[in-house]
Order: C-alpha cells, then structure tokens, then sequence
C-alpha cells in the first residue's frame, strides 16, 4: 500500500470512481450515469457537481469525479442514505464494473480555474515526496497553453471504502494530480514536463475527455 497521508475532513472533498466495464454491458452503463446516477449524486445535499469523463488510449476506461463541500459531507445522513439503498439499477452496474478505485480525496487547489475538455490524471505514486514535486506545477500555469486549473487529491483511509470489483491485493491508496486543460496538445505538454520535471513514470499518466458536467445548482434552478 502507498504512503497514506492525513486528510482535513473541512477540505473539499471528491469521490472519485475509476472503472472498467465489459463491453457487453457498456451501453447500459452510460445510460445508467446519463439518466440517474449523475444527477442522483448530484442532488445529495453538500454536493457541488458530477463530472464524467472517458480515457483516450488504453487502460481503466472510466472516470467519474463529485465535488462536495467538505469531507464531512460522506458522513452526513443524506449521504449515507443514498449510499446504503442503491437503485436496483445501481446494483446491477456495481456488479457489472471491474478493475475498479473508488476513492474519497480531500482537495488541495493548486491554482487556476474553469473545466476543461481534457483531464490529465497523474498518479503520485512515490508518497510525499511525488506530491511535494506535483505541487510546483502550480507555476506553469501560465507556460502550459491550454492548463486551466491544478488540484491535488488525497484518499481518506476510513472514507475510501471498496467496490466489490476491487482487487484487495492489488489495493493502494494513491493521491492524484489533476489538470484541467483545453486541448489535447496542451495535455501531452504537460504530460512530459511532469516526467521530465518531477519524475513521473509515463505508466502513471492518463488523458481524459470530458463526457459532461452536472452541477447541482442547476438541477436546485431546474425544480424551482
């Protein structure tokens, strides 16, 4: 297991689902987020929006990311009633994915602002000292075409309960860069300047494309 770091349970927080899913199975998937889960998520109170995104290249397909205001908000009753009875939907689907990280991170903003087309996920792989190196990415903002916004996610141990897809051998607890860009040319910039400069492995890079994003204040305007 990784190097776990302690978390600020007042940080914002983020659930982030990471998973494969066979491709028998893919179109019921997608309809699945498209038409309930995204929006059910997003409806918790403390919640703030659903992302979704698919991976270009191969590995782990799909990523879906929540922001909620505070780490709290994975302890609050709202949450722990959605969470503890799933849609039947939803427990077809869980049973379905594999290969799967479910993590809840608090996060760190490193700069920046906006929600880019492309995500590039960097793994910190190496503790401490990989997320020290991730973090002086916050000074290429303005030297990356195309970077919009810089976090840095960390796994809450107690919070970031298994899947039942994943493999407790294989289990870590990794913190994460994420980097919201507008092109894929500036994601591939950004890519080599984190192996060159902070030492990333390529294996811990991934690039994603923006499927869509919910927040919950429109589904609140949407009701009114």
């Amino acid at each position: 297991m990784s190097a776990v770091l302690r978390t600020d349970r007042g940080a914002p927080g983020e659930l982030f689902i990471w998973t494969d899913i066979a491709p028998e199975f893919e179109d019921d998937f997608n309809q699945w987020y498209d038409r309930e889960h995204m929006a059910e998520r997003a409806a918790i109170e403390g919640f703030d929006w659903s992302r979704r995104y698919v991976r270009q290249g191969a590995g782990r397909k799909y990523l879906a990311v929540y922001r909620t205001r505070s780490l709290d908000v994975f302890t609050s009753a709202p949450y722990r009633q959605a969470f503890e009875h799933q849609t039947p939907w939803s427990i077809a689907n869980f049973g379905r994915m594999s290969n799967t990280q479910r993590r809840v991170m608090a996060v760190s903003l490193l700069g920046g602002e906006g929600t880019g087309g492309v995500l590039l996920l960097a793994r910190l792989s190496g503790g401490p000292a990989a997320r020290q190196a991730a973090e002086r990415s916050a000074g290429w903002l303005r030297e990356v075409d195309g970077l919009l916004a810089l976090r840095v996610l960390t796994p809450d141990p107690e919070l970031s309960t298994p899947l039942p897809s994943e493999d407790p051998a294989r289990r870590t607890l990794d913190a994460y860069l994420l980097a919201d860009l507008t092109t894929v040319a500036g994601a591939r910039a950004l890519a080599e300047r984190l192996q060159r400069e902070c030492g990333l492995a390529a294996d811990d890079l991934s690039e994603f494309s923006l499927l869509w994003d919910l927040r919950s204040a429109d589904l609140k305007a949407g009701r009114a």
